[in-house]
């Protein structure tokens, strides 16, 4: 299989109904992230099976960078735990398994050895999948050659339900070790190493996308540029550059954006600061919204509360120390606040301090303006 994107038509046919739409839309407009698919093009040359994880915090890309893999790779299995309905272990290998029955050990034709895997796989209980998925897996790699390679790509890891399946297994029930020519490309969100869901005794490397600013903001204006070619008087170099820093290089908040300067024709804002309009699209308010909830959870503590508030009132990170100062609390209680919250914060060391803020202005303005923080 050829690991690098190719330029092809969007094609997704391949791929279980219920994922096809949103691959079609995570492709639309797509382009650059080469720096992306040059490093699973290494990894997969350069080891004989493991584990790749694309990390990124919300709205950064990762999802239309795996959805623009597997359309130029048909033989991929593709798996969203994002969609509705599809975030249960149980979901996870009902899918991912008749993917693989079907891409690969049906291919030569209906054999009662396919009718015995099927009928088997639609008689499973949920804790049962961890081996019917790793018998799958070692009977294809077993039929590999040395030019081909067995490639599961799962998008949106953290979106699980933990409580689908017992807190001591990998996520997904996702296989420890793997077979020859066997890889995992997975895209999630921040995550504390000790909470990762994973044990894994096999090759593995993680590309964190905060750690490319260059590259990420060139994939931004090029964005940007392809997005308005249609509007001459919308793709001045400093228009396009403005708008490229005000969306901190966030593609979800480009293209909820860019819709509404294209609707709009000639936006009346100032670029000057981190909204281009009074009001946020009705899509990015949402985005926000779904952040806010899962922030949320059952209700915020009164010292979560207090952290937030200081989080969304400051325009510049804030260590652990200077946090616990405003608010006049324990440091410890303080840091296992931000880590609950470590996918929605931008985690960075200044002065030799580890510092946070929230990932993106626009959230943090979106949240000072909730009526939740009135108190």
């Amino acid at each position: 299989m050829n690991s690098s994107p190719l330029s092809t038509p969007i094609y997704t046919a391949a791929y279980p109904i219920e994922f096809q739409q949103l691959l079609r839309e995570k492709t639309e407009n797509f382009v650059g992230r080469k720096f992306v698919f040059s490093a699973i093009s290494d990894f997969l040359d350069s080891h004989s099976r493991g584990y790749f994880t694309i990390v990124g915090t919300p709205g950064c890309g990762k999802s239309s960078i795996l959805a623009q893999y597997v359309t130029a790779h048909p033989r991929s299995i593709y798996y969203n735990a994002a969609v509705e309905g599809k975030n249960r272990a149980e979901d996870f290998l009902a899918s991912v398994c008749t993917q693989l029955i079907d891409k690969y050990l049906a291919a030569n034709g209906e054999t009662s050895e396919i009718v015995r895997l099927r009928s088997q796989l639609q008689n499973l209980e949920s804790d049962d999948g961890s081996w019917f998925l790793s018998l799958l897996l070692q009977q294809i790699s077993d039929t590999l050659n040395d030019r081909q390679k067995l490639i599961i790509v799962i998008d949106t890891l953290d979106a699980i339900a933990r409580t689908s399946q017992p807190p001591s297994t990998n996520l997904f029930y996702l296989p420890r070790y793997l077979g020859d020519r066997t890889y995992f490309i997975l895209a999630r969100r921040p995550f504390l190493r000790e909470k990762s869901g994973l044990l894994i005794e096999t090759p593995s490397q993680t590309l964190d996308l905060r750690d490319y600013p260059a590259q990420n903001r060139e994939d931004a204006l090029n964005y940007i540029q392809q997005y308005l070619s249609t509007a001459p008087d919308l793709t001045q170099p400093e228009f396009c550059q403005q708008l490229a820093t005000v969306s901190e290089n966030n593609f979800m908040y480009l293209s909820q954006m860019l819709r509404a300067i294209a609707d709009n024709s000639h936006p009346d804002a100032n670029l000057g600061e981190s909204s281009l309009f009074p009001e946020l699209p009705p899509g990015l308010a949402a985005y926000y919204q779904n952040h806010w909830l899962r922030m949320r959870g059952d209700g915020l503590s009164a010292i979560e509360l207090s952290v937030l508030n200081v989080l969304v009132q400051s325009t510049s990170s804030l260590s652990v120390t200077a946090i616990s100062n405003i608010i006049d609390r324990d440091e410890y209680d303080v840091e296992k606040v931000l880590d609950n919250w470590i996918e929605f914060l931008n985690k960075q060391e200044i002065g030799g301090e580890i510092c946070y803020s929230l990932y993106h202005d626009s959230f943090r303005e979106w949240l000072g303006k909730q009526s939740i923080l009135e108190s």
